[in-house]
């Protein structure tokens, strides 16, 4: 099991100095990742207005930082992005982070703020299908061969993106979707790894939804070796024993990366920097 941070980029931690210390914080106790949400709004505006930081713009001053962490966007909504502005995105930080980045994908939430504010697509079907055609669509130009495309909602002209990625065959793309529907995971299975959440957020996943997530993957892979599956929970880092268990049912149920939650629904930020500060649940 490796161990990482997610954390969000708006509320006490839209501000990239901020995320930067907390990430520096995070590579010193241990943790193997740190992994930053990407929204643009969340909330509506007549309920709450808070500051955000560009979680790209952030993560690339995480990298000029750090040294051995993993990081990148967990999640990333692809249908509210250009998928060739996001391929370039990514080669970049991959090569500036020295081939410790991961692309993490899926439809994007809440639709109403996140989309229709900015005049977006919200259906989930379309947000589906645009998706796939942007991860076609990075994918393509990753080869760093030349590279059409012709789908419903994109069309690219050929063209050859360059430089390939520093990492081999490519950056680790792990795939978001919320359980128990199947779809996000017959999708994620043509890629390095999965992150479920409950599609009813903010209820848990449990380890019994896992499993029948993973049920599905592997019917479409064949196996689930060396497959990233990516759970997020909290542990409090001071109680080895409960702790511990609760790391072994993810274990059981096929983790192989358990992400620390760090966010204002959990405690303070004080709180919530000590959490992070103390390390890993089974360090």
């Amino acid at each position: 099991m490796k161990y990482g941070i997610t954390i969000p980029n708006f509320g006490w931690f839209g501000d990239v100095d901020t995320l930067v210390e907390i990430a520096v914080d995070a590579e010193e106790a241990g943790w193997d990742g740190f992994f930053l949400w990407d929204h643009m709004l969340v909330f509506k505006q007549e309920d709450m207005v808070l500051p955000f930081a560009d979680p790209w713009i952030a993560l690339t001053a995480i990298a000029c930082n750090t040294k051995k962490i993993r990081l990148g966007p967990l999640i990333t909504p692809l249908p509210r992005r250009r998928p060739w502005k996001v391929a370039r995105e990514a080669l970049s930080l991959d090569h500036l982070s020295k081939g410790r980045s991961v692309l993490g994908v899926g439809i994007g939430a809440p639709p109403d703020v996140e989309f229709e504010y900015f005049g977006e697509k919200s259906n989930a079907r379309i947000r589906a299908q645009m998706l796939d055609e942007g991860l076609d669509i990075i994918t393509g130009l990753w080869t760093g061969t030349p590279f059409s495309y012709r789908g419903t909602h994109y069309q690219l002209d050929e063209m050859t993106f360059l430089p390939t990625p520093k990492q081999k065959p490519r950056i680790p793309i792990w795939v978001g979707g919320g359980v128990p529907h199947k779809a996000p995971f017959r999708r994620a299975a043509r890629y390095e790894g999965v992150a479920p959440v409950h599609s009813k957020w903010p209820e848990p996943v449990t380890p019994k939804l896992l499993e029948d997530a993973l049920e599905i993957i592997k019917s479409e892979r064949g196996t689930l070796k060396d497959y990233d599956v990516v759970i997020c929970g909290e542990t409090t880092g001071n109680d080895s024993e409960s702790d511990g268990e609760k790391i072994e049912q993810w274990i059981k149920a096929g983790a192989t990366w358990f992400l620390e939650d760090i966010h204002g629904l959990r405690a303070e930020i004080d709180q919530l920097r000590e959490r992070v500060r103390t390390g890993p649940p089974m360090a």
